[in-house]
């Protein structure tokens, strides 16, 4: 089966063979050529599906929502992930914007490294949870450490740092992953003071 990203269509799931969503009518080939997979996760600012190409499993994020501070944030996230060359950081490959049929504004997608291994948190339910031994928590905690400053470095920061968000591949490299929550300091303080100025004018125009 491959899905419709399109957010308003009503069927998404599709055969394989089709080029174009049976519901909605927009496109299923992504880009000319990545075909979504499944739905991985999604939240306010957005979707995350696994997509393929020539076999190859990827992530694809997509941002939803349209604020301008919003679509600034995200750009730059791409850039980020695009850019940074690390084993402990999903690659970013490329971003590209996607316009679903009938949809008023455009989708903003990054399609990023799909990331196989254990997270920590499937990890320790496997061992009994049983505590790792200290030599194991050093590695770890470094290698955590390299992570964040390699991105701290760019003024970005990651706000959800959990077992459950840090991938262990089978060759004991960290993965740090769901970087929805990466964020650009000064963009994100300004997306906050954009969306109570937005509230303050809707609510004076309608006192007017």
């Amino acid at each position: 089966m491959i899905l419709c990203i399109n957010p308003g269509c009503p069927q998404p799931g599709n055969p394989d063979t089709d080029l174009f969503c049976s519901s909605c009518g927009s496109e299923l080939l992504l880009a000319g050529r990545y075909r979504v997979s499944r739905l991985l996760g999604e939240g306010g600012f957005g979707r995350i599906y696994e997509v393929t190409h020539k076999g190859i499993a990827k992530v694809l994020k997509i941002l939803i929502n349209d604020e301008p501070k919003a679509v600034e944030l995200f750009e730059q996230e791409a850039r980020v992930l695009t850019q940074l060359n690390h084993p402990g950081i999903p690659k970013g490959e490329e971003n590209f914007t996607f316009f679903p049929r009938n949809h008023q504004t455009p989708l903003y997608c990054l399609v990023m490294e799909k990331i196989s291994g254990l997270n920590l948190e499937e990890y320790q339910e496997k061992r009994g949870n049983r505590p790792i031994d200290e030599k194991l928590a050093l590695d770890w905690l470094f290698q955590i450490v390299d992570i964040l400053q390699a991105v701290h470095q760019e003024n970005f920061f990651h706000r959800d740092i959990k077992p459950s968000n840090i991938i262990l591949r089978p060759d004991g490299q960290l993965v740090l992953i769901d970087w929805v929550w990466l964020f650009w300091k000064d963009v994100w303080s300004g997306l906050e003071r954009y969306r109570k100025s937005r509230r303050s004018s809707n609510r004076a125009t309608s006192l007017n």
